[in-house]
């Protein structure tokens, strides 16, 4: 397992079904944190992203969700949503606070038992269990069921998971990434070498993308079906003074760090997804949002590399 700081408000919690191989994993943001968020695959499963778009009337982000289970696992987001109420987080309407809560899925339902999946109860049990400080990845949480390098198949395809990475910026400010790896692709090291992927048979482990370019076509006998559901998921928490937008062009930026550690990425079998979130306050500076976006990047790859590593 791999630990890192989060930035000073935040916390992460787990659910994790080791049998049925599925979990979640929730952010809780600071009071008052805005958010953005970019969604680059091309099979994505999320719930309310609209409200982190930039022309949504919604200021503010009460928590996020990484959820297994595919578009079922959305389902647990209810469950953050009731926890939240009951702690008095949310966004203020006249009628009371109704907290926002932004996810996004990956597609675990071939790594264990396909029934199983987080539902309402299991994703207040994530929000339950979240604390501050050094956040754990592993086999934990969202990333449970996750794997990589699945074109010749679940069977031939590597352990991923969930990973964390910190950096600071020269102003003193923290930018974390929280990464659930499920890729279809490999994931690459900063060499170029492959961390993990496709398992080797007969003494060969053939790279995904060059494999990916060589079949003639997906389905015939003798190759592969094409690889099954996947996604990486991205959030990046941060204490940096960024406003809406900013979020949103630190999310955009931060998917360059999933193009640096995966390969293939953003394939039409992906629903990469990358939420950024920001607790800071006070005054901004000239280029704040393409400084954060450049940490984001590098700790996303540093993220995924670590889920996978761990």
């Amino acid at each position: 397992m791999t630990t890192q700081s989060l930035p000073d408000g935040f916390e992460v919690g787990h659910w994790s079904d080791p049998e049925g191989m599925t979990g979640c994993t929730v952010v809780l943001a600071p009071p008052g944190s805005r958010g953005g968020v970019c969604v680059q695959g091309g099979g994505p499963g999320t719930r309310e992203t609209d409200s982190l778009g930039p022309l949504a009337n919604a200021e503010h982000v009460t928590a996020v969700l990484l959820t297994g289970g595919s578009a079922y696992g959305l389902a647990a987001a209810d469950g953050v949503v009731r926890w939240c109420e009951e702690h008095e987080r949310g966004y203020e309407t006249p009628a009371g606070l109704v907290p926002i809560v932004p996810g996004a899925v990956i597609y675990d339902l071939a790594s264990g038992d396909p029934k199983a999946r987080p539902g309402p109860d299991e994703g207040y049990a994530a929000a339950d269990a979240a604390s501050g400080g050094e956040a754990v990845g592993g086999a934990v949480g969202a990333g449970t069921g996750a794997m990589v390098g699945k074109l010749l198949g679940h069977e031939r395809g590597s352990a991923g998971g969930i990973g964390y990475w910190s950096l600071a910026t020269g102003a003193g400010e923290t930018v974390s990434a929280i990464a659930v790896v499920n890729a279809a692709g490999d994931v690459i090291a900063e060499d170029g070498t492959v961390l993990a992927g496709i398992k080797p048979q007969d003494g060969e482990a053939p790279r995904s993308a060059e494999l990916m370019v060589q079949l003639r076509e997906f389905g015939p006998a003798g190759e592969p079906e094409g690889p099954p559901g996947n996604s990486t998921l991205v959030c990046v928490c941060t204490d940096a003074p960024l406003d809406k937008r900013e979020c949103a062009i630190v999310a955009r930026m931060a998917v360059a760090g999933m193009a640096r550690a995966i390969d293939p990425v953003f394939t039409p079998v992906d629903g990469d997804v990358s939420f950024c979130v920001s607790s800071g306050e006070g005054p901004s500076r000239p280029f704040i949002a393409m400084q954060v976006g450049v940490a984001a990047a590098t700790a996303t790859a540093a993220a995924i590399r670590s889920a996978v590593s761990a």
